[in-house]
């Protein structure tokens, strides 16, 4: 296995990391009191740190893959699983604390998963499809937002609002970060569409080679 692949598995093994301090433990009834203190006041910068460090593994894999000539089918699957993955599993932990909406992460999933069946389909014409520029602002978009809403409440306190407050009250910090996540949602419906549009032919029985397009 190459490094680019690597990087992105690493991108993978960080996901249950930044889970793991971007929310309090809850199972069944077993909650560790100290623990969910220190997450509740510093679990989500630390998580932010981590992911950070999961963002830049996206850009690295990529560069060191088209640099040293070693893109391959598994760098490419690997790539855009790793950016779905991390991206979701983040959006549902900001789901459970109430910061975003659910209707919006439904979206995001949707699309995602209409995205998984073309490539299904176009894998079975013997084409991987890899990233391309609308797919990765998309990502960019969404892992900016992310990073943004993942230090909110650290903005929040020197700011002196109170975040559990802002999640029923807007004020300046979170007017910013439902602006980034909204413009995320957008990109995704639009690279969406045009990821649909560009591959209808993979729907077409007679259809033959088509360019790969977004992921």
């Amino acid at each position: 296995m190459n490094l680019p692949n690597k990087l992105s598995l690493l991108r993978i093994i960080l996901i249950p990391v930044t889970m793991f301090f971007m929310l309090p433990i809850s199972i069944y009834g077993f909650e560790p009191e100290g623990w969910n203190n220190f997450i509740r006041s510093y679990g989500m910068i630390i998580a932010g740190f981590v992911f950070i460090i999961a963002s830049v593994t996206d850009f690295l894999d990529g560069q060191i893959a088209r640099r040293c000539n070693m893109i391959t089918d598994l760098g490419k699957f690997l790539d855009s699983l790793a950016d779905k993955m991390l991206v979701i599993a983040v959006l549902i932990g900001f789901v459970s604390t109430s910061r975003i909406s659910p209707w919006l992460l439904a979206i995001i999933v949707l699309r995602e998963f209409m995205v998984t069946g073309i490539r299904l389909i176009a894998s079975k014409q013997g084409v991987v499809m890899a990233a391309k520029m609308i797919g990765k602002i998309k990502t960019t978009t969404q892992m900016i937002a992310i990073i943004y809403l993942m230090f909110e409440p650290a903005l929040m306190k020197i700011a002196g609002y109170d975040y559990l407050t802002s999640l029923t009250t807007s004020n300046p910090v979170s007017i910013v970060g439902d602006i980034l996540f909204y413009i995320s949602v957008i990109m995704t419906i639009i690279s969406g569409m045009d990821y649909l549009l560009k591959n209808l032919a993979y729907f077409k029985e007679d259809s033959g080679s088509v360019p790969a397009e977004q992921k």
